[in-house]
């Protein structure tokens, strides 16, 4: 286990490492998960260059990135097919795209006219679908609000005046974030599993037959490079449905905490964080410097950090993780100058708090490597 490296003890905590037996493993999971349909690289789950490198030489083709000034880095440093996950309204980005001669390379979202305003024809553009699922005749809603399009009708409306205005219809998306956000395994819950699964069983059929619904129609405007759907946790699902061409992922890669608690996959921890134990304030207590680092969405203890070395930690229930230090209980042995170490509940957000991650093959340091935050690039 890399958590027992000697290779680790020079260095001095807080420090992040990325176990890439682990990244490997969790790679070579998602392609079977895929069974032959392509997987997109959803960059915000990494925020590490070097690692979104070897995901692409791995098998993932393409990228889903989640700004535009990150795409436009990331075109300016050769890479292309990228696609920005998210409407821009960023001016100046937009500019960037058309003078730069870079709209062979960079896809931007829209789903709705007012977006189409910003941007410089002749751009590639993706259409964005609401994925999410409805019941008791619309009353009650689950998944992320995203786009107004939801009908075949409103999208082949809005491909109509797409292709109208001079800009080329590269893709479609819908993001079924309810299932491939939503474990369906929640610990200690067994009622509230029993009810995610229903959801998401009946949400994946009305979604599979609305999907290919609406990619027929927005077909019949303009032809599609691309049909993009999915996550992490729904890509068996999703790349089984005959409309979609392509599955994004990448928060599987290195495992986070929120991923624990699905039933189809396990993804091995690959990405961790060590602290230090600056002070013991009582027996059986021992504070960490920093270790405020939630994930986002909706707050709750599902959202913090977990200590998973040594074994036994808790956080405290008053304090949670705080930003400039967190007590931990159930620490009778360990003494000022140890270290915890941790893993976090998402994905590439753990890249935001370091400038750099030690990369770890068979308990040995083979690299350094900077995240985002160390190339000086925070996107969002």
């Amino acid at each position: 286990m890399i958590l027992d490296s000697r290779a680790l003890n020079s260095l001095d905590p807080p420090f992040a490492v990325v176990d890439l037996d682990a990244f490997d493993a969790n790679l070579a999971d998602l392609m079977r998960r895929a069974n032959g349909v392509p997987l997109r690289l959803a960059s915000k789950s990494l925020r590490v260059r070097e690692l979104a490198d070897q995901a692409l030489c791995g098998g993932f083709r393409g990228m889903l990135c989640f700004t535009l000034p990150e795409a436009l880095w990331l075109a300016r440093s050769g890479a292309s097919d990228l696609v920005v996950g998210y409407p821009t309204v960023d001016r100046a980005a937009l500019r960037q795209l058309s003078e730069e001669g870079l709209q062979e390379r960079i896809t931007v979202m829209v789903d709705c006219a007012e977006q189409l305003d910003l941007i410089e024809p002749p751009a590639r553009v993706c259409l964005d679908v609401d994925a999410g699922f409805r019941a008791l005749g619309g009353r009650l809603r689950i998944g992320a609000k995203r786009s107004p399009v939801r009908t075949p009708q409103q999208a082949a409306a809005l491909a109509r005046e797409i292709v109208a205005r001079g800009f080329v219809l590269d893709g479609l998306m819908a993001y079924e974030g309810q299932i491939a956000g939503v474990g369906d395994r929640p610990p200690g819950k067994p009622l509230l599993a029993l009810a995610v699964r229903g959801m998401q069983a009946l949400s994946a059929r009305e979604l599979a037959t609305r999907r290919a619904a609406i990619v027929e129609a927005v077909r019949e405007v303009a032809p599609l490079r691309f049909v993009n759907g999915g996550g992490t946790g729904s890509i068996e699902r999703t790349a089984a449905e005959p409309a979609v061409t392509e599955v994004a992922a990448g928060s599987g890669l290195f495992g986070p905490t929120l991923f624990d608690a699905y039933r189809a996959f396990s993804p091995r921890p690959a990405a961790l964080f060590a602290l230090p134990v600056v002070r013991v304030p009582s027996a059986g207590v021992a504070t960490v410097l920093g270790g405020g680092y939630p994930a986002s969405g909706p707050a709750g203890r599902d959202r913090l950090p977990r200590p998973v070395a040594p074994p036994g930690l808790k956080l405290d229930r008053s304090e949670g993780a705080g930003e400039v230090q967190t007590p931990l209980h159930g620490a009778g042995a360990l003494r000022v100058g140890d270290r915890v170490w941790f893993r976090h509940a998402k994905a590439g957000e753990l890249s935001e708090r370091f400038p750099e991650v030690h990369l770890i093959r068979r308990g040995e340091i083979v690299g350094t490597v900077p995240t985002y935050r160390g190339e000086g690039k925070t996107f969002l």
